[in-house]
């Protein structure tokens, strides 16, 4: 099949374990090759809580998360993250230099097989209106802005097939937003047809900016209100519980 999700999301379900409170209902869900996808809706309505079982970083009570046809098996855990990458609103970035928060990853297992490539990290980071120098900045010196910018290109230069961006500016001055924004788009546009993204946002313009599908999300349902112009392949591939 040629038109197999990027990310099947087949009846996942999110419970409090500890007040026993669903949190996120009944949903299926799927992303395929070049969706931009947006996701908005009240604080506590469960978006971060759908992108997060996503990206399988919590745990599911029910459904499963399908990657390219297939079910994601713990052992294939990590090589899903790498390619299905979370950026969540506030980075944690390490001690040092940005440039050694962008090779920390390199020393990771998943990562055995690619190389710290710095003017390629230099080149996302004049795509984000940064200088030369910005590599050799401190990583506790950096604003709020320039810490999500450094956090992006970390992921950014790992070549992931899918970005989850649960509210990366929503602390952010509207210089870094549009920084943020245009790194994304920037990515798209070096692979037409190849990525896909979800895009939490609290700001309905930056939604309609960054996506060519629009959800919302109230008390743990996910639901589509809006849709502008799709590419034919992906009309009648859009599936989510109630």
């Amino acid at each position: 099949m040629t038109d197999v999700p990027f990310v099947l999301a087949d009846g996942i379900v999110r419970r409090d374990a500890v007040r026993g409170q669903t949190l996120l209902q009944p949903t299926t869900f799927a992303l395929h090759a070049g969706d931009r996808v947006a996701i908005t809706g009240p604080s506590g309505s469960g978006k971060s809580v759908f992108l997060r079982a996503l990206a399988l970083l919590d745990p599911l009570d029910a459904g499963r998360i399908m990657w390219h046809g297939a079910p994601v098996e713990r052992t294939a855990i990590p090589r899903y993250r790498r390619n299905v990458a979370y950026i969540r609103q506030r980075p944690a970035l390490l001690d040092g230099s940005v440039e050694d928060n962008l090779r920390y990853p390199f020393e990771l297992r998943t990562y055995h097989d690619v190389r710290f490539d710095r003017a390629r990290a230099a080149s996302l980071a004049a795509q984000a209106g940064r200088d030369d120098d910005f590599l050799d900045k401190r990583a506790s010196e950096l604003s709020g802005g320039e810490a999500q910018i450094a956090a992006l290109i970390r992921v950014l230069q790992l070549a992931p097939e899918v970005l989850l961006l649960d509210e990366p500016t929503a602390s952010l001055d509207p210089e870094s937003s549009h920084a943020i924004e245009g790194l994304v788009h920037a990515w798209f546009d070096a692979n037409p047809g190849r990525h896909a993204s979800i895009w939490v946002s609290h700001d309905p313009a930056q939604a309609t900016r960054m996506s060519a599908r629009h959800l919302t999300m109230r008390a743990g349902v996910l639901d589509e209100t809006a849709q502008r112009e799709l590419p034919p392949a992906h009309q009648g591939h859009q599936e989510f519980g109630q």
